[in-house]
């Protein structure tokens, strides 16, 4: 039976990769570097400082990863607050509303920063319906590791054969099976390059899994 959703953010609540794609391009211009599709594709669902590391290494920085944060949050900051781009993903706050109107308890697991999750929450009116948020950037491993999913459900207080995970990035859906929790890999048009394979279920829209459907596959 049903009793809790732990969702990944962007890509699965809000479209936001469109703004992080250009706060990163500014952010790889700002240290004169160049990241192809392929390397961009795979940072998806990691935290920005394992991004920003990765860069570091990568690419044999002399910046430290913590400017590179700094630079990428400094564009985003500034995109959130003038671009146009940002809006919910189609169907996601219909599933939030049928979820929470049959009690179904919601929390929110992102590679998000708290600051970033805490503005979506804000300019979206989320905060109503969900009983917890989790950064993955406050925690020691990024996704693929489960450490953000295992301390999502045990914050819901329910068992884990009674919670489904809803991801939309390998790297997400990688953290999910690794704790062992029913992942429903959702085909954001907004992610590319990405594994649905290991997921338990695929799914292009919410409709697929409304809380008549979604109570059943747990």
């Amino acid at each position: 039976m049903l009793k809790a959703v732990l969702f990944d953010m962007d890509g699965v609540i809000v479209d936001t990769e469109p703004l992080h794609r250009k706060a990163y391009f500014k952010m790889f211009s700002d240290v004169n570097i160049n990241v192809d599709e392929d390397l961009y594709a795979s940072f998806t669902g990691q935290s920005t400082i394992n991004i920003c590391r990765r860069l570091v290494n990568h690419f044999q920085l002399r910046e430290v990863p913590e400017l590179l944060v700094k630079l990428k949050r400094q564009h985003f900051k500034s995109l959130f607050e003038n671009d146009s781009d940002l809006a919910l993903i189609d169907g996601v706050l219909d599933i939030i509303k049928d979820y929470y109107s049959n009690e179904v308890k919601l929390v929110v697991a992102s590679s998000a920063s708290m600051p970033n999750i805490n503005r979506i929450f804000e300019r979206f009116d989320l905060n109503q319906y969900f009983m917890g948020k989790f950064s993955g950037a406050d925690l020691k491993q990024s996704k693929p590791h489960p450490e953000i999913f295992l301390k999502a459900y045990e914050h819901t207080g329910c068992l884990k054969s009674e919670c489904l995970v809803i991801e939309d990035s390998t790297n997400g859906i990688d953290a999910a099976k690794s704790a062992d929790i029913f992942c429903v890999g959702f085909q954001s048009p907004h992610s590319s390059h990405q594994d649905y394979s290991r997921a338990d279920m695929v799914i292009s829209s919410f409709s697929e899994i409304d809380y008549e459907k979604a109570r059943k596959l747990v």
